[in-house]
């Protein structure tokens, strides 16, 4: 050793750098706590003679053992090119041990190729740690490591495992194309920033447990062979995991993701666990296919879960708190239940081999006794946005809000069974202006479609909602079939009352239908001008009573005659018959003034006449020829109006 070494002091405090106390006097023990050689005791402490000298005896392939120590930028260049390859200018050493070693900036081993392990137990790198393209023939050990920059693995190839527990990197952490083939362990790592995996190929399993990541995690068409677990993993940004292939279970509980979810393409060969997770923004499993999956959630998403094209081979329940739940061309070849709170469902063109349930949950959802908090989501009830496509005879809906839903193109949609509280739209409420008239709509139940077609009438009242964005609205002839199946449906379920509101749109749908014939047309017109179809039975009473008070004026002023006939005398006869003939003679036309025809006596006769021919019975009353007239049609007209008053009421109060 040179003059310049600290070991030439016999009363040195111990080297500022060194973990351990490391002396003059306790040479050979040298930083690492350990018997070494004398010139290994401490790399930074030697004198530049003694430093070359250990430099030149290093040769391809020789171990570099460093645990403990200081490494400037300079310092490890030259280890490195103490183990080059001449001819190839290939670094290649055997074991990398630099365990509690501290770099003084960035720690650069790119291309480097590392027969044995690289140990980087509890390392501080100051910089950044860049291990691009190296190939470790061993393991990568880089627990609690404190690594201030990015940690660069990109196509590196790691022979054993990587294990990142406890580990805390400020920057990046990037292992695109990287290839582990055994576990790669990231528990309770802490990652500043993003966290990419795109295309990495991890034989066993993959665990970021409980790590916390400040920017982004990509697993983009990455191969995980074993399990995979981000139980209680926090990101902040988004998760995306686009083609990716886990081959084991993969296990999201009570992970923590500020932004987007995107499992777009994944092949879940085993079961996904995402009891307790929360994502911010949206959740995509588009054509994904879930083989063994039995239960998908609780979990709570702020966005939309997107469920386009995906595939559940096997019986599953969906438990999810979310903005939007999109099922579109979504396929279940078996049983399912989708228990839903604050979601907007869109079932369009899904295909449905075996019951599928969708209901509204009434509780938060919990995970292991507690309630999983839903950030953002505020009003729990489930609305269905539509059912085009789908077969309805294996649908079931309960609880489920349909003021919006689309029914137009359902199959079997009169073997559609709904439970619970469900909603439909509803026709204006109050009073309204068709032009100058007002108008006012008797409250029934609709489809969002005739909101749709009735909001682009030139002359319509208000009220009607109006079709969303690029929504053609359908014509009536294409909402009556619509109509008749929701009643066939409602009937069949002994629901009188809602099959009553249906047989009115309908009939509403036929009455506006241009490929209807006129005459039809006008029939279907006063049927409901006069009794709403048999439906309205304010409407059949009001043209009931309307019609009472014209005959009783009609009879008031014109039916009864002038005077009453004048009553024969009796005749009492002892012992004998006598046959009498007598000539009645014909009622007189009223001629008094009108004033006079209005009197209290002719009012009582007027009234028993119209009742009589309310109920279908001649009032045997002497009558004008008009009033003979007037009395036969309202025999005829009455008695339909009762009947259209009674038909409505039975419309309403019938089980």
């Amino acid at each position: 050793m040179t003059s310049t070494s600290p070991h030439a002091a016999p009363d040195a405090p111990p080297w500022p750098h060194c973990r351990y106390g490391a002396t003059a006097d306790n040479v050979d023990v040298g930083c690492r706590g350990r018997l070494v050689e004398p010139h290994t005791a401490c790399l930074a402490h030697l004198g530049d003679a003694d430093r070359s000298g250990y430099l030149a005896g290093l040769h391809p392939g020789a171990d570099l053992d460093h645990r403990g120590t200081p490494i400037s930028e300079e310092l490890l260049s030259g280890l490195l090119r103490a183990v080059m390859e001449p001819e190839s200018a290939r670094v290649r050493l055997g074991h990398a041990l630099f365990g509690l070693a501290k770099f003084y900036g960035n720690a650069d081993f790119g291309g480097v190729e590392i027969e044995g392990n690289a140990d980087f137990t509890k390392v501080e790198i100051g910089g950044d740690v860049d291990f691009t393209r190296a190939v470790i023939g061993g393991n990568a050990v880089f627990v609690e490591a404190d690594i201030r920059g990015d940690a660069q693995f990109s196509s590196a190839d790691i022979r054993g495992y990587a294990q990142f527990d406890g580990a805390r990197i400020g920057g990046h952490a990037q292992f695109a194309r990287a290839a582990i083939g055994g576990y790669a362990w990231f528990a309770r790592a802490e990652i500043g920033k993003d966290a990419q995996f795109p295309r990495a190929r991890i034989g066993s399993d993959t665990w970021l447990a409980s790590a916390s990541i400040g920017g982004h995690v990509q697993f983009g068409g990455s191969i995980l062979g074993g399990d995979a677990a981000f139980r209680g993993a926090t990101i902040a940004g988004d998760a995306q995991f686009v083609g990716a292939a886990f081959e084991g279970d993969a296990t999201f509980r009570t992970a923590t993701i500020g932004g987007h979810a995107d499992f777009g393409g994944v092949t879940f060969g085993g079961d996904a666990r995402f009891g307790g997770a929360t994502i911010a923004g949206d959740t995509t499993f588009r054509r994904v296919v879930f083989e063994h999956i039995a239960t998908v959630g609780p979990l709570v998403c702020t966005g939309a879960l997107d469920l386009t094209e995906a595939v559940f081979a096997t019986a599953v329940t969906i438990e999810a708190a979310a903005g939007t739940v999109c099922c579109r061309r979504t396929r279940w070849a078996s049983t399912a239940a989708l228990r839903l709170r604050h979601a907007t469902v869109d079932l369009s063109d899904a295909v449905l081999e075996y019951p599928v349930s969708i209901s509204a949950q009434a509780k938060r959802f919990t995970e292991d006794g507690r309630e999983i908090p839903e950030l953002g989501l505020t009003d729990p009830r489930v609305r269905a946005a539509s059912l085009r496509g789908v077969d309805a005879a294996h649908l079931v809906l309960t609880d489920v809000d349909l003021t919006d839903c689309l029914f137009a193109g359902t199959v079997h949609l009169d073997q559609l069974r709904l439970d619970g509280l469900y909603v439909f739209a509803t026709t204006p409420t109050g009073f309204r202006r068709r032009g100058v008239v007002p108008v006012r709509w008797t409250p029934r139940r609709t489809l969002a479609e005739e909101h749709h077609w009735r909001a682009t009438r030139p002359a319509r009242a208000g009220g009607w909602n109006p079709a969303p964005g690029g929504e053609v609205p359908l014509e009536p002839a294409a909402l009556a079939p619509v109509y008749r199946q929701l009643r066939k449906a409602f009937e069949d379920g002994k629901h009188e009352p809602g099959a009553a509101d249906f047989y009115y749109g309908e009939m509403e749908m036929r009455r506006h239908a241009h490929d209807i014939p006129r005459s039809e047309r006008a029939l279907l017109t006063a049927y409901w001008a006069l009794s709403g179809y048999g439906l309205r039975a304010s409407r059949a009473l009001g043209w009931l009573l309307g019609s009472m008070a014209a005959t009783v004026l009609v009879m008031l002023l014109w039916g009864l005659p002038k005077d009453d006939p004048k009553p024969g005398k009796p005749i009492a006869l002892t012992g004998r018959s006598v046959t009498l003939t007598i000539n009645r003679p014909e009622p007189v036309n009223p001629d008094q003034p009108y004033r006079e025809r209005l009197s209290t006596k002719r009012f009582e006769k007027s009234l028993r006449v119209v009742i009589n021919s309310v109920v279908f019975r001649a009032s045997g009353q002497d009558l004008t020829t008009a009033g003979t007239y007037t009395e036969m049609t309202s025999r005829l007209v009455e008695p339909a109006l009762l009947g259209f008053a009674v038909l409505a009421v039975r419309g309403r109060v019938k089980r």
